[in-house]
């Protein structure tokens, strides 16, 4: 078992304290520190600057959106970084929801899947800087062809001037829905498992082992890294720990993707909470958020948490490397915490 730091992506400013915690994690001996991005602050960016202070941290993106950036943009700031730290980049892409990608990038969201496979394609292509990249798409023409509104036609095939410094730089996924996490058991490196619960643990793993008995599947279970996102609170007072990520929960169910469309809401009804996603998601979407809060289930929280005494925790911590995690990704937000769980792993 590993640990990761999630930073996350920033609110309203930068995340408080974030070079501490970064700090804290890498004296700790954490493994990793990650990013991310929703429509505010990139995911590239603050992964560069506080992973410059640090010597030994992976640096990962959990996640780049794939509409975020083209995907021979996307190698050109992996390779970039990866090169300035030294080969402790770790690609983590995901292709978010249709309510960001049509509303914020003004890109189609349709045919995730594919996109998704294609997209992962071409950054391994630039990586390896073998051939001038090409792609004959749907998704990702490279060159475009001649013929469509605005195209000179004068495209040509390209490589990447700098050499890249890893050709394989590990690319994980994050995948909520059973195609999703076997493409990503089929074609990456590591999955990223925003709310993995032990619930579902067969279940996931299933899902996995279908991806990887798929015929020239990249890797197999003993080389994957299944990173799983958590919040971890070391506490004797479990049911204060709940109510301050109860906010949360009853976001990412009812006002992180739209009405018709929510990845995080369908996960929840698979765990067993179908009546109360859809009571948060109808409170939510009127508007009475204090009200869709409250009705949050104390147990839909904890679903996803590390939370007890410090004994509780490393029996928690036990049971997710059992059920196949390699990595807890832990979002704490405080220096004590994360050193004491450097001390558990």
């Amino acid at each position: 078992m590993k640990l990761g730091l999630q930073l996350g992506y920033w609110g309203a400013g930068p995340i408080p304290d974030a070079p501490e915690l970064v700090a804290a994690a890498e004296q700790a001996g954490f493994d990793a520190v990650f990013t991310a991005e929703s429509w505010g602050s990139d995911v590239y960016t603050p992964l560069a600057w506080w992973g410059a202070a640090t010597d030994r941290l992976r640096l990962g993106t959990a996640v780049a959106q794939l509409s975020a950036r083209p995907p021979t943009s996307l190698a050109m700031a992996a390779l970039t970084l990866d090169h300035l730290s030294g080969g402790r980049h770790i690609i983590g892409l995901g292709v978010s929801g249709p309510q960001v990608v049509e509303g914020w990038y003004g890109q189609p969201f349709g045919r995730p899947l594919a996109r998704t496979r294609e997209y992962v394609q071409i950054v391994r292509e630039v990586l390896a800087r073998e051939a001038p990249v090409t792609s004959s798409g749907p998704h990702y023409r490279l060159p475009l062809p001649a013929g469509a509104p605005g195209v000179t036609g004068l495209g040509k095939p390209l490589k990447p001037i700098t050499h890249p410094l890893r050709a394989d730089i590990p690319i994980w996924l994050g995948a909520e829905g059973p195609k999703n996490v076997a493409q990503t058991a089929e074609i990456a490196d590591g999955w990223l498992a925003i709310f993995f619960t032990l619930r579902l643990a067969d279940q996931y793993n299933a899902w996995l082992d279908e991806g990887f008995a798929r015929p020239g599947a990249r890797r197999s279970r003993a080389d994957f890294e299944v990173a799983a996102t958590v919040q971890a609170v070391i506490t004797e007072d479990v049911a204060a720990a709940v109510e301050r990520y109860r906010p949360s929960t009853a976001l990412y169910v009812g006002g992180m993707g739209a009405k018709e469309k929510n990845f995080h809401a369908e996960l929840y009804t698979r765990m067993g909470y179908g009546d109360a996603v859809e009571e948060i998601g109808r409170l939510f979407q009127s508007g009475r958020r204090a009200e869709a809060i409250a009705a949050v289930p104390d147990e839909m929280v904890r679903e996803t948490m590390l939370v007890g005494t410090e004994a509780e925790v490393r029996a928690q911590i036990g049971q997710w490397e059992a059920a196949g995690v390699t990595m807890l990704m832990v979002t704490c937000r405080d220096a004590d915490t994360i050193t004491r769980l450097g001390t558990m792993v």
